[in-house]
């Protein structure tokens, strides 16, 4: 009986998790979105605390690992810069499927018998594999390890005989378990996760980061099959649907095939720039800010660069100031802009700009050959022509298509390509002017020089 109620209790918060993902799908009720799910969250917790509370030590644990985790969580959450929240959101995502391989392993040392025993098997393997590619993931980001593929040969072959042995480990421990079998079962499927992770570049990151939320709410729902545990098979499952369906709509965004961003080690080695006619030219910015005063209309495409300038604030106030003088100005969102799904998106919301200034691609590409002017702010692979080129390595890559404005200023540091490591064509066009400097400073000097205007 009191099993039971507990059991209602979790499927109860199963309506939260729901209505929180529900909210989540949309800019203005996202937050909220976060708050019920966290709540399903916290009721599933204290739920399981009732349902353990007579385990003694256990029980004295479990509130020590909850409060240094929830502490050591909350700290880093409240003090991570925005520019940071991709690497914070793999290495968390990499903790979910660690925790799935630990309450894995936890099953298998009580019995190696049995469906539990299975279902351990696969959960442990997902899990193992999940964080140890989001670790990989995060140094990546971080910068730690660069951001270019890192490949060897014979890479493929060596993969696929450590996911072999780590599947025969993993059968081995279910019909002959000797002590030494189950920590090799496990040593096989981090090697594994960082064996297949490291072949992808940075330019794959926001589509690797969506794969691996997606596995590791795999192995949630699996161990929660394992130990019957409705909140953890609901829950799991949600983000494992929401993370497969994020995973395709990434890989779309930029014409590949998982397969492709897994295996095919794009952004291992610098690409050659081939014969592009025309030159870079540069542009002051007392004369964009000339261009931006007689617009009519302005479209404004934000990359990484903006972010790690943190430039966001300064593009507000560049936005409102143009507005003052009757200019119309739209944002142009490309899917994979930043380093994780809704990056530009976040970042620009959290300035205070208005979510209807927001356009996708789908939304905005028609309107470039209206536009005035567009500035380009810290983007690259995302605008380059060359994916309309047959032979390119961006060929099919759906762009936003900022050349046919009348005028495009780039703000870039530098010369340098994007993560794909090829030339952008954008940037010899004619139409095209390179505005060269840190983002946020470029754009606090048209704000000036607007002002003087």
């Amino acid at each position: 009986m009191y099993d039971d109620l507990i059991d209602v209790v979790y499927i109860a918060t199963i309506f939260f998790f729901v209505v929180g993902l529900h909210r989540m799908s949309h800019p203005t009720t996202a937050r909220s979105g976060i708050v019920w799910a966290g709540a399903a969250m916290l009721i599933a917790t204290i739920a399981t605390f009732v349902g353990v509370g007579t385990l003694g030590t256990n029980f004295i644990l479990m509130v020590v690992g909850v409060a240094l985790g929830g502490g050591l969580g909350y700290l880093a959450a409240k003090r991570v810069a925005m520019t940071d929240m991709p690497q914070m959101v793999a290495i968390y995502n990499g903790m979910g499927g660690g925790a799935a391989g630990a309450i894995a392993a936890i099953e298998l040392l009580g019995s190696t018998q049995g469906t539990t025993a299975s279902l351990s098997i696969v959960g442990g393997l997902i899990g193992g594999v999940s964080f140890a590619g989001s670790v990989i993931a995060f140094l990546r980001l971080q910068g730690w390890i660069g951001q270019r593929a890192w490949t060897f040969t014979g890479q493929q072959p060596i993969n696929l005989a450590v996911l072999a042995g780590a599947v025969g480990s993993g059968v081995l421990v279910l019909v002959h378990p000797v002590p030494y079998v189950l920590p090799m079962f496990f040593v096989l499927a981090l090697g594994y996760g960082f064996l297949m992770t490291l072949p992808i570049g940075g330019a794959d990151m926001p589509v690797v980061i969506s794969l691996y939320n997606a596995l590791t709410g795999l192995a949630v729902a699996i161990d929660g099959f394992a130990l019957v545990n409705y909140a953890m098979v609901i829950a799991g499952t949600l983000v494992g649907a929401a993370g497969s369906l994020l995973t395709l709509l990434m890989a779309r965004a930029m014409n590949r095939s998982i397969g492709n961003v897994l295996f095919s080690g794009f952004g291992a080695k610098e690409t050659e720039a081939g014969a592009i006619a025309g030159s870079m030219k540069s542009i002051e910015a007392d004369d964009v800010a000339v261009l931006l005063a007689y617009a009519q209309k302005v479209i404004i495409a934000p990359g990484y660069g903006m972010a790690v300038a943190q430039a966001q604030q300064k593009v507000k106030e560049l936005m409102d100031l143009l507005e003052s003088k009757g200019v119309q100005v739209k944002f142009a969102i490309h899917p994979v802009a930043g380093r994780m799904p809704g990056h530009m998106n976040v970042l620009l919301a959290e300035a205070g700009v208005p979510y209807d200034r927001l356009f996708d691609r789908d939304e905005i590409n028609n309107e470039f050959p209206s536009a005035d002017v567009v500035l380009v702010i810290g983007a690259n692979d995302v605008v380059n022509p060359a994916a309309r080129r047959a032979g390119s390595p961006l060929q099919g890559m759906p762009i936003l298509d900022v050349d046919q404005a009348k005028e495009v200023i780039v703000l870039k540091r530098g010369q340098g390509r994007g993560f794909a490591g090829v030339e952008n064509e954008l940037f010899y066009k004619d139409n095209c002017r390179m505005l060269y400097g840190d983002a946020a400073e470029s754009i606090g000097k048209l704000v000036q020089a607007l002002k003087r205007l």
